[in-house]
């Protein structure tokens, strides 16, 4: 598969557009999904469930990895009438945003995946990098330099 210019070159391009509609807010999904129009029909391979995912971190990045907490995680699978299957793992209890990622995820590996790209990947995309800008803005707002005073006797 070719790698697109999202934030990490080195990540398949499908676990790109899988960690793009997980952190897609939901209510932001379904309007998209409403205007992409009349989604496939599919079947359940795994209808949504709801369940608790261990966070590991590791100590400064880099050092000893330990066990942060549980997290609400939404997983389902499913699989188009034309025989794409598309899976989704999303953040909290949101049904619907897993599903509609789930549909989304198995229309990128169809003919439908440059409307898919265009419609739905492209503007969660934008939302994403706008909402990252203004983060970076607000932090930056808060920002204190400090400097070091050197008394003439320490020099």
């Amino acid at each position: 598969m070719k790698n697109q210019a999202h934030s990490n070159k080195h990540v398949p391009e499908r676990a790109q557009w899988i960690s793009l509609l997980a952190k897609a807010p939901g209510d932001t999904l379904a309007e998209i999904a409403a205007a992409y129009g009349v989604l496939p029909t599919y079947q359940w391979l795994r209808q949504p469930e709801i369940g608790l995912a261990m966070v590991r971190a590791r100590t400064g990045g880099t050092g000893a990895q330990f066990n942060l907490g549980e997290m609400t995680v939404t997983r389902c699978a499913l699989r188009l009438h034309s025989g794409q299957m598309g899976v989704a793992y999303v953040a909290g209890r949101d049904v619907r945003h897993a599903e509609y990622a789930a549909v989304f995820d198995a229309l990128m590996q169809s003919d439908a995946q440059d409307q898919v790209r265009r419609t739905v990947l492209q503007p969660i995309e934008s939302l994403l990098a706008e909402r990252r800008s203004e983060a970076a803005a607000r932090a930056q707002a808060t920002k204190v330099d400090f400097m070091t005073m050197v008394r003439g006797e320490d020099a």
